[in-house]
C-alpha cells in the first residue's frame, strides 16, 4: 500500500521557511510584494486568487489585487502590466489563467517583466529553465519535484515518465527531472502504447487533466506516482487523473486530490515572490 505524500504539510513547511526569509528580508529593508490580476468572473480562478491572497498574509508578503472586468480591453491590460512593472513595492506579478476569450494570453505574459514573472512563463525564464540557469521555476514542477524530494527516492537515474506536454506543467516538469539526472519519456496524446510506457516509469507524472485516466495497469509496483490533474468526476467531486483506488496498492508512494499537488502550487509561488525581491534588490541567497 502506498504511502500517501501529504501536500498540506508539506506545503506548510515551504510557507514557514519562506516566513522566516521575508522577515529577515524586512529587516533588511526590502519587503516583497505579489500582484494578482483576475480578468472576468470565473469562479474556479477566483478561489485561487483568494487562496493566493491567504498565503501572502501567512508569508508577510505584501499583495495587491486587481479585478477587472471580463470586457477589460487588450490596451487597458497591458497597460496594467506595464504600471506594475514600474512599481517598486511590487516584487511579483501574476496574471490569473484562463483570461477571457479575445485576450492574448501569450502576449501578456511577454508584457510582464522578465524579473517578476514569479509564474516562469515568460520566454526568457522558460530559456533560462531550458539551460538550467533559472531564478523561478514554474510553481506546479517545482512543487512537484519538491514532493518527490520528501518521499527520500532518489530521481537521478530513475526512469521518469511525464503524461502530458503543456507548456505550464509538462514540458518544464520534464526538464526539471532531466536536470535532476533522471532518464525522462514525454507521453501525450499520439503516444503508442501509453501503458506500456508508463509501466516503465519509476516515478510517474500525470498532467493530462482526464479524470481517472491513469489505472492500476499503467503503473510499475513500488512506483511514485504525482496526481497534478484536478478534474471532476461523472457526480461532480473533485478527483485527480489517477483512478486512486486502484493506484495506491500498488505505488509506493501516491499524492491524493485533492491535498497533494494543489497546496505546494501556492507554496512555490510564495517561494518566488521571495526570489524576485531578491533578485530586484540585488540580496543574494
Amino acid at each position: 500500500m502506498a504511502k500517501r505524500i501529504d501536500g498540506k504539510a508539506i506545503s506548510a513547511a515551504v510557507k514557514a521557511r519562506v516566513a522566516q526569509e521575508v522577515q529577515t528580508l524586512r529587516e533588511q529593508g526590502v519587503h516583497p510584494g505579489l500582484a494578482v490580476v483576475l480578468v472576468g468572473d470565473d469562479p474556479a480562478s477566483r478561489i485561487y486568487v483568494n487562496n493566493k491572497k491567504k498565503a501572502c498574509e501567512e508569508t508577510g508578503i505584501y499583495s495587491e489585487e486587481y479585478a477587472l472586468p471580463a470586457d477589460t480591453t487588450q490596451e487597458k491590460l497591458l497597460a496594467l502590466i506595464e504600471e506594475l512593472n514600474q512599481k517598486p513595492e511590487i516584487s511579483g506579478i501574476l496574471v490569473q489563467s484562463p483570461l477571457p476569450k479575445g485576450l492574448d494570453e501569450a502576449a501578456v505574459v511577454e508584457k510582464i517583466d522578465p524579473h517578476k514573472d514569479v509564474d516562469a512563463f515568460h520566454s526568457y525564464n522558460v530559456g533560462k529553465i531550458m539551460q538550467g540557469k533559472y531564478t523561478f521555476l514554474p510553481c506546479t514542477p517545482a512543487g512537484v519535484i519538491e514532493l518527490i524530494h520528501s518521499t527520500g527516492v532518489e530521481i537521478s537515474g530513475k526512469q521518469c515518465v511525464v503524461i502530458g506536454r503543456s507548456d505550464i506543467v509538462g514540458k518544464p516538469m520534464a526538464m526539471l527531472l532531466l536536470h535532476e539526472h533522471g532518464t525522462v519519456t514525454i507521453c501525450h496524446s499520439r503516444t503508442q502504447n501509453l501503458a506500456e510506457v508508463c509501466r516503465g516509469a519509476d516515478i510517474l507524472v500525470s498532467a493530462v487533466g482526464k479524470a481517472h485516466f491513469v489505472t492500476g495497469d499503467m503503473v510499475k509496483p513500488g512506483a511514485v506516482v504525482i496526481d497534478v490533474g484536478m478534474n471532476r468526476d461523472e457526480n461532480g467531486k473533485l478527483c485527480g487523473d489517477v483512478e486512486f483506488g486502484q493506484v495506491e496498492p500498488i505505488a509506493s508512494h501516491i499524492t491524493p486530490v485533492p491535498g497533494g499537488v494543489g497546496p505546494m502550487t501556492i507554496a512555490m509561488l510564495m517561494k518566488n515572490t521571495v526570489a524576485a525581491a531578491k533578485l530586484q534588490n540585488g540580496v543574494r541567497s
